[in-house]
């Protein structure tokens, strides 16, 4: 397990921490000492979580659940923006109803924490945002429109935090991962030739990545994109 400095007592929220890369985000974080609280409809295995049911495109819902973070854990100073759905669907298949899910998951579900966290770290003067991009959110992809235009969307949006909120001591970044074996990815035998290094990556190595961007030690880095896919998208 990565050990980083900085985020002792720090309470930090992770959408999407039920299960694969958010879960494994929600058990570095919470070995190193932050309070963390796991805002999905997916229940946290995490046992140092705590978990607060929410759909993220709902907006009353986000803001219920960060006013009970808040009241049982604090202010959130660090967020990582996870939530997601991956449809694989050719483009002319994509229905509007399909679209309009996917954009409202990843992409406008982060602006709601997002504009929901932000004022507090802004008032203490300290916050880090992660948000999980995908490599085909630089690259575009087959069977992924929907999905490639709302992480495209997620990095923006979070570059613009960056540019946003850095003189209030804010850091906001992504990572990009590709073919990481979750069950989102529903990974075969044969992804993994596609990969220079030869596997799939881990879950836990997209949270170890995390964890050192949202601790103290990364403060000079903010909007950045770092690609965490074994050399399948070289830029």
């Amino acid at each position: 397990m990565v050990r980083v400095e900085g985020l002792g007592d720090r309470v930090a929220v992770v959408t999407g921490g039920g299960r694969g890369i958010g879960l494994a985000i929600c058990r570095v974080l919470v070995a190193n000492g932050a309070r963390v609280a796991s805002l999905d409809i997916t229940p946290s295995d995490e046992p140092g979580a705590l978990w607060v049911e929410a759909d993220v495109s709902d907006e009353a819902a986000v803001n219920a659940a960060f006013d009970e973070i808040e009241a049982k854990l604090g202010q959130a100073s660090v967020l990582v923006l996870n939530a997601g759905i991956l449809p694989l669907v050719p483009l002319e298949e994509t229905s509007a109803e399909l679209w309009e899910r996917t954009l409202a998951i990843n992409l406008t579900g982060a602006f709601f924490c997002a504009r929901r966290a932000l004022p507090g770290m802004r008032a203490a003067g300290y916050g880090r945002v992660v948000g999980l991009g995908a490599a085909v959110g630089k690259s575009g992809g087959a069977r992924s429109a929907a999905y490639a235009a709302s992480k495209a969307g997620l990095m923006t949006l979070v570059k613009s935090i960056a540019a946003e909120y850095a003189r209030d001591g804010i850091t906001a970044n992504v990572v990009a991962p590709a073919l990481i074996d979750t069950q989102l990815l529903g990974a075969t035998p044969d992804m993994a030739r596609r990969v220079p290094v030869g596997r799939l990556g881990t879950p836990e190595e997209v949270a170890a990545a995390i964890a050192f961007l949202v601790s103290s030690e990364a403060g000079y880095i903010t909007g950045e994109v770092l690609d965490i896919n074994g050399g399948t998208l070289i830029d």
